[in-house]
């Protein structure tokens, strides 16, 4: 029953985390959405969602939203999806030691630590899927994003190191390498650039405000947040999952140049992108 299947997902706040849980929600999954900020998590449970604050970089609260689920789960969590994440663009030059630090907090030590502490659980349980939500930028580099691209490349090395781990055990470990979906990420993204990068200072100033005055047509092979939703139950509903699911077009193409290419030649194709 879909009822009795119990589904964690961070950063629920908006876009792919929103609508997974409220699309598996309705799919009559129990469901536990999680987000950082108070008014967001308002926000979810306005929608009928069971939802918690949960900020990953946070012991305290990651052990608190644990105790809390945990009760009314009798003590289990069948899916974890460790959606919570965040871009920071900027070249490599122009973004500081804290900045690359911050972006690694969230997208791997946090994704890191939840893991772990949902791991003991599933162990003792004997079962459990362990949902990772990667990138098209952990498999190839994009000038602009190396504190992005640095975070998923990791998190693509934990996760395969886990899963080789967890060989001999019932729980899978699945990577989503997702690539242009709608949702909040890119304009997130262009205000930690903006926040973070002096671009009036830097020699890439032209290509930052051409980045910023981009929008939503300008990115080719675009999905929608409910397409990597319905990824998620498909693993979910999967006795055997695939260790990486590759979703929208860019995604293929790009993993697909990856094998193939020489790293001379893919250069070329990336550098203009």
């Amino acid at each position: 029953m879909k009822n009795s299947i119990s589904v964690l997902i961070t950063g629920c706040s908006s876009g792919i985390g929103r609508q997974t849980a409220t699309y598996l929600q309705a799919q009559g999954y129990d469901v536990y959405a999680t987000a950082r900020i108070q008014k967001d998590v308002e926000a979810l449970q306005k929608m009928g969602l069971k939802a918690y604050m949960l900020d990953v970089t946070k012991n305290d609260d990651i052990d608190r939203c644990l105790k809390v689920v945990l009760a009314q789960t009798n003590g289990k969590i069948d899916v974890l999806f460790n959606n919570a994440g965040y871009g920071q663009m900027g070249a490599m030059e122009d973004i500081t030691t804290d900045v690359l630090r911050r972006q690694f907090e969230t997208n791997l030590f946090g994704l890191f630590e939840m893991t772990n502490r949902v791991l003991k659980i599933m162990r003792k349980a004997g079962q459990g899927k362990i949902i990772q939500h990667s990138s098209v930028l952990g498999l190839v580099s994009l000038k602009f994003r190396g504190a992005y691209n640095a975070s998923k490349y990791a998190v693509e090395g934990l996760t395969d190191t886990l899963r080789l781990e967890l060989n001999d055990t019932d729980i899978d470990v699945v990577l989503l390498d997702t690539g242009p979906v709608t949702s909040s990420f890119r304009a997130n993204a262009i205000k930690n650039l903006q926040t973070n990068v002096d671009i009036e200072s830097s020699r890439f100033k032209e290509s930052y405000y051409k980045s910023i005055a981009a929008t939503k047509s300008d990115v080719p092979f675009n999905l929608e947040s409910i397409d990597v939703a319905k990824v998620v139950e498909r693993i979910i509903i999967s006795k055997n999952p695939k260790p990486r699911y590759y979703i929208t077009k860019a995604t293929h193409i790009l993993g697909f140049c990856k094998r193939i290419l020489s790293t001379n030649m893919l250069d070329k194709l990336l550098i203009r992108i």
